[in-house]
């Protein structure tokens, strides 16, 4: 009988859950989609092929057990299901609001090559969690048997909270140092609430603070505690600062010119009802202005939903290459287009004018021939230049690694010709003893799900470094 609740893709057809309408949408900072019903969770569930080869498990970077799962759903198994989905994710609620879906596991569901509509995956994770939290199956975290070893995890964001779960679960005492003033990183401070709320990224501090995970928070690693004493308190260090330095323009320094991570940070501790100094002047706040964002990423579409959302008078998006070649999720893009958003498609910034800025000098392209990686290279279309008007221009082009050896004053870390830390490629151990590092800092910037990937398997590396050395003290 289980069989027949599965299978349904031929007869019953893809449904999202319902999105809000756009002139609604666009004025507040909740989350933009609908929950789905039981009933409708379970449908779309039992749309999966239940395929021999499940390409969706494997291009996830956690190998999610995703055709179980929605089995389970489809059954209206769900405790077991969410059970199922949190054996291999630390935090499937959040990658089912975040993760680009499109470009991983639905990106690559079977019978969405068939031509029948991917199954809602992201959505149906989303919903599991959520009623897991609901119906009281997410378990306190309380370890079997108390450890005397410490871990010292520098950043509070999704690699270092993934350890830190992780390793509280097996027992061992970890304290999480990061520099603002609440945990989850980018998840808090860098994704605006209409993609994930966050009461969603609270709950889960709430779960590590009463599980007993520590937090340092308002701690600067180099100025207010060095390295040097946190690793002289632990037995094992994980760095999970994740990637902060914003990749610059020349000659952008013009008042009005602002970074992507300021900008985003500033509306996100507005939400939260902090009183925001740069959000109050206007420096972070497009409240009526011009507002031009530069980057093609996920983090440029942030920046422009967050700018519709502040009543901007008109928001435009310049990217360099064209729509179908832009690094961002197509799903994030028409979700901004249809708020209201502007893209000017092949637009390159060439400086600025006024101090305050009062425009963008925009150089015309045109795709040429391509580069290694196979994308066509963008090439300046001669004479075509012109000035876009601007009250607020956010820079929006990626994040690089800060120097951490010289920020920290840290002799013995290397670092790659890229910046980021040199490290193992499984285990995360790098070049200083029972030092390891995880995420964004050693891949460069990347996906929330792979940061939680990283961390997880940082603390199964750690786990077996204090098991080693406990060995070796005992002989």
């Amino acid at each position: 009988m289980a069989g027949q609740k599965m299978l349904k893709f031929t007869s019953v057809a893809r449904d999202m859950p319902e999105k809000r309408v756009p002139n609604l949408r666009n004025k507040d900072f909740q989350e933009i989609y609908a929950e789905y019903a039981t009933d409708k969770a379970a449908e779309q569930a039992s749309r999966c092929s239940q395929c021999g080869v499940p390409y969706c498990q494997s291009h996830c970077p956690l190998q999610n057990n995703i055709p179980d799962w929605l089995r389970l759903t489809a059954e209206g198994r769900l405790q077991e299901a969410y059970d199922l989905s949190q054996a291999t994710n630390t935090f499937p609620e959040i990658c089912g609001r975040i993760c680009p879906q499109d470009r991983l596991c639905e990106g690559n569901c079977v019978i969405e090559q068939s031509g029948h509509g991917t199954v809602t995956i992201g959505s149906v994770e989303k919903y599991l969690t959520d009623t897991a939290f609901e119906e009281g199956w997410v378990k306190p975290i309380r370890p079997h048997v108390e450890r005397s070893e410490s871990v010292g995890i520098i950043g509070a964001g999704p690699g270092g909270l993934a350890a830190a779960d992780m390793l509280r679960r097996q027992g061992v005492q970890v304290t999480v140092y990061d520099r603002y003033d609440r945990g989850g990183g980018l998840l808090t401070y860098g994704i605006p609430g209409f993609k994930l709320e966050k009461d969603i990224v609270m709950q889960r501090m709430d779960q590590l603070t009463d599980g007993g995970v520590e937090f340092v928070l308002n701690c600067n690693v180099g100025e207010d505690l060095t390295f040097d004493a946190i690793r002289g308190k632990h037995d094992a260090v994980l760095i999970a600062t994740g990637v902060y330095k914003t990749r610059d323009l020349p000659d952008a320094d013009a008042d009005g010119i602002v970074r992507a991570i300021d900008y985003l940070t500033a509306s996100n501790r507005k939400s939260f009802g902090d009183i925001v100094e740069e959000y109050e002047s206007g420096e972070l706040n497009a409240a009526g202005k011009k507002v031009v964002v530069i980057g093609g990423g996920d983090t440029a579409m942030d920046c422009v939903r967050t700018a519709i959302r502040q009543g901007a008078e008109s928001v435009k998006c310049l990217y360099r290459r064209d729509k179908a070649n832009m690094p961002g999720s197509q799903r994030e893009v028409q979700n901004a287009e249809e708020e209201g958003v502007e893209f000017v498609w092949l637009a390159a910034p060439d400086g600025f004018e006024g101090e305050p800025v009062t425009g963008v000098k925009v150089q015309t392209m045109r795709l040429g021939a391509p580069d290694a990686t196979g994308r066509q290279m963008p090439q300046v279309i001669e004479g075509a230049d012109y000035v876009e008007p601007a009250d607020l221009v956010v820079k929006a082009l990626g994040f690089e690694p800060e120097d951490l050896p010289v920020l920290w004053g840290v002799e013995g870390l290397e670092v790659t010709r890229w910046g980021t830390i040199k490290a193992e490629f499984t285990s995360g151990q790098t070049s200083l003893d029972g030092v390891f590092a995880a995420g964004d800092i050693v891949r460069g910037a990347s996906l929330v799900v792979w940061a939680i990937k990283d961390g997880r398997d940082a603390a199964d590396a750690i786990l077996a470094y204090l098991s080693q050395a406990a060995v070796v003290a005992a002989e």
